[in-house]
């Protein structure tokens, strides 16, 4: 268990810095863009289908870190109500249903991804799957982020019942 937290840590990382990249790409391409429409007289026809697209990725490999931080919606009022047991079960509970959303999450953005596979994004000679991959690839960081929540909360690292880090 050591070494998938080991490597949780490590992978929630790339996560976050993959989407920090996306959300400075998004920010840079809708500043030109705004530029290039209204300063220079001249828009572009490409750069809000990638502002978009850079959008997309980083928030889903946003929410990887945001699990392992414990930034999330939570049921936090309702866990700690009850019984410090209790309110520990309710939270497993919850990351079981988290792990079953995003594992659907993950298989049908695999199968969206290769269904859209000969779509080109508007304004781009780019497969629109691109785009699509970030369902899958974000889902797979994610399961792994809230599995390591999981495990540090049964071996007692990580109360659930505290107050976010």
């Amino acid at each position: 268990m050591t070494l998938f937290l080991r490597i949780e840590a490590v992978t929630t990382r790339i996560a976050l810095w993959l989407a920090i990249l996306f959300l400075l790409i998004a920010a840079a391409l809708a500043l030109y863009q705004v530029t290039a429409r209204f300063v220079l007289g001249n828009p572009s026809t490409w750069s809000e289908v990638v502002t978009r697209s850079a959008m997309i990725w980083s928030v889903f490999l946003g929410v990887a870190p945001a699990f392992r931080e414990g930034a999330m919606i939570s049921v936090g009022i309702v866990q700690t109500a009850l019984p410090r047991r209790l309110g520990r079960a309710l939270y497993q509970l919850s990351m079981v249903l988290t792990l079953s959303f995003f594992s659907i999450l993950l298989w049908q953005g695999w199968a969206m991804t290769g269904r859209v596979m000969r779509q080109k994004l508007a304004a781009l000679e780019i497969s629109i799957a691109w785009v699509y991959a970030a369902l899958p690839v974000g889902s797979a960081f994610i399961l792994i982020a809230v599995l390591g929540c999981m495990i540090r909360a049964w071996r007692g690292e990580d109360d659930p019942l505290e107050a976010p880090r």
